[in-house]
């Protein structure tokens, strides 16, 4: 007797390991989780965070490049970040029409607590996985971002 899996039973497993980690992402996405002093941030909102903070300041414009999205939807998060005091907007010194940004006190504090968290994230996979197995695991997870583009 074969105990192989049928080829539908392997594609059939594929989708819904698929769809179950889509509804996960999909559940984090929407839960905020608390970053020191900062309070709780939504994802969207740390990762610009992070996006600034890597850089020390960047343009406005930069930063929607940098997310991929639109620069209506950096305006929003910018205007929440700020109105929790975690990003700060100055003029462009040369280019009026340029706004740059850059993290506030607070909003280091969220940086460097989301740098903390995924450096423990990064400490479980090597204490769950060999090298050999992670570096698959970015190959597999590129390779499904590009075709979910």
């Amino acid at each position: 007797m074969n105990n192989k899996p049928k080829i539908n039973d392997r594609t059939t497993n594929q989708k819904q390991s698929i769809g179950r980690l889509i509804m996960q992402l999909n559940r984090l996405e929407r839960q905020p989780k608390a970053f020191g002093e900062a309070g709780p941030l939504t994802p969207s909102e740390i990762h610009t965070i992070d996006a600034i903070g890597r850089e020390g300041g960047v343009l406005m414009s930069e930063l929607a490049q940098r997310l991929a999205v639109t620069k209506g939807a950096v305006t929003q998060l910018i205007g929440r970040l700020e109105a929790k005091d975690l990003v700060s907007r100055k003029s462009h010194p040369v280019d009026s029409r340029a706004t740059v940004l850059s993290l506030t006190g607070l909003g280091m504090i969220a940086f460097e607590a989301h740098e903390s968290m995924n450096q423990q994230f990064n400490d479980l996979l090597q204490e769950e996985f060999s090298t050999q197995e992670i570096e698959i695991f970015e190959k597999g997870l590129e390779k499904l971002i590009r075709l979910m583009s």
